[in-house]
């Protein structure tokens, strides 16, 4: 490799705070950069593929031992969530489900789960003979190899090409990761946030507000990204006022009111249906499902420590996992991570730590807070032993995928 090409990965040296991407040196040929790029993205999605496949046949063992007479992949695809976002492109939205009430008699409805993910698995349905089951999973595979692709891109742009391929190294290898490989959600939705903050980072001003509208009609979280856009447009209105610039706030706003569309259009349309504004909440209150200012994670801490009998080992990782994200934002916050990236963090660790629902699946409600392990993925991308680096991040997968087999087979609720 020429000395020109290793100067495309400088080691970490961070976008300042709020600007645009660190550009390429500017004599580096066209076609250099093209085959750096791809090279960098075959690592990046070849070493995520990698990492999950080992994921998978965890899960296959697993299965194997524990009920022979079902197929992993069916489990993958229709385990708990799984089968209401199902549900959803069968029978449509509807109160009509098969389990009764929770919380003051309201039923449970399918009006909690955001359309975006069902209506692509309907899509797909329709021109590929999967069926609804498959298609979600195909679904799900898909937005899991986007989000990987966008991980990457978005910790090269930021940091370096290394840093980038640990970064999605590293979120293919979480304790939930397992849920990257399921029909959930969460895959697609990581996709959407990660390339809408890649657009951020790059000042791609409209496509980062797309991005955030889809994002919130996969979502609740989704919140998170537009809450991102509108932070880093507000600091570019403020960049153009001080400027004088008359036309360099027009695209950041236009971003920051597009952004929360899919959210706010899909609770008016659930209050719409149910006759009342905040309808949405309701349902949500059936699963259990509200904002306590973290009264509830507190009340499981306690639990944990000084009574719970026994200790389910989900519960044990939660509680680890929920203390260390909150240890790697302050160290975000120490490194001057930018305000808007810093936001979206912020926005899912809030929602995580702050609703009232089941404390295991916190966990997976993190999932796509790929942001909080930059500081993870610098640390590793500075160490100078090669063995070391590659010794973590096996160790990180070979954990992630004996977790994901107990969270698939063993463990009797949701992730």
């Amino acid at each position: 490799m020429t000395a020109e090409a290793d100067r495309l990965d400088q080691p970490d040296r961070p976008t300042p705070p709020g600007g645009p991407a660190r550009p390429y040196p500017a004599r580096t040929p066209q076609r250099l950069l093209r085959s750096e790029r791809l090279r960098w993205t075959a690592l990046a999605l070849g070493g995520y593929a990698a990492v999950r496949l080992i994921g998978l046949a965890a899960v296959v063992v697993w299965g194997h031992r524990l009920d022979p007479g079902q197929s992993a992949l069916h489990r993958l695809a229709t385990l708990w969530d799984a089968q209401w976002y199902q549900h959803i492109v069968v029978h449509g939205y509807t109160d009509q489900l098969d389990v009764g009430g929770y919380a003051n008699g309201v039923p449970y409805s399918t009006l909690a789960f955001f359309p975006l993910y069902p209506w692509l698995i309907a899509a797909v349905d329709a021109v590929l003979p999967l069926g609804v089951a498959g298609s979600a999973l195909a679904v799900a595979w898909a937005g899991s190899l986007a989000a990987a692709w966008g991980i990457s891109e978005f910790g090269s742009r930021l940091y370096s090409r290394r840093t980038g391929l640990l970064l999605v190294l590293l979120w293919g290898s979480l304790p939930g990761a397992v849920v990257e490989s399921m029909a959930y959600s969460e895959p697609l939705f990581t996709a959407f946030a990660a390339w809408a903050l890649l657009a951020l980072l790059l000042r791609r001003w409209l496509t980062a507000g797309l991005l955030s509208t889809l994002a919130c009609l996969t979502r609740p979280t989704g919140i998170a990204v537009a809450a991102a856009v509108g932070v880093a447009a507000l600091l570019a209105l403020v960049s153009a006022v001080r400027r004088r610039d008359a036309a360099g706030w027009v695209r950041p706003v236009a971003a920051a009111a597009v952004a929360p569309l899919g959210f706010v259009g899909y609770l008016a349309w659930v209050g719409h249906r149910r006759g009342r504004w905040d309808a949405y909440f309701e349902v949500q209150r059936a699963w259990d499902s509200h904002f306590d200012f973290g009264r509830s994670t507190l009340a499981s801490y306690s639990r944990l420590l000084f009574s719970a009998q026994p200790v389910w080992l989900t519960e044990a990782v939660t509680a680890i996992v929920l203390i260390g994200y909150v240890v790697l934002f302050a160290v975000g916050v120490l490194q001057r991570q930018p305000p808007w990236l810093l936001t979206y963090s912020a926005v899912l660790l809030l929602v995580a730590l702050g609703d009232a629902a089941y404390f295991n699946s916190r966990v997976r409600f993190l999932l796509p807070a790929f942001s909080l392990l930059l500081p993870a993925a610098l640390g590793l991308a500075r160490l100078r032993s090669r063995a070391a680096t590659m010794l973590v991040v096996v160790s990180a997968a070979a954990c992630s995928a004996v977790y994901g087999g107990y969270l698939t087979w063993v463990y009797p609720d949701a992730p």
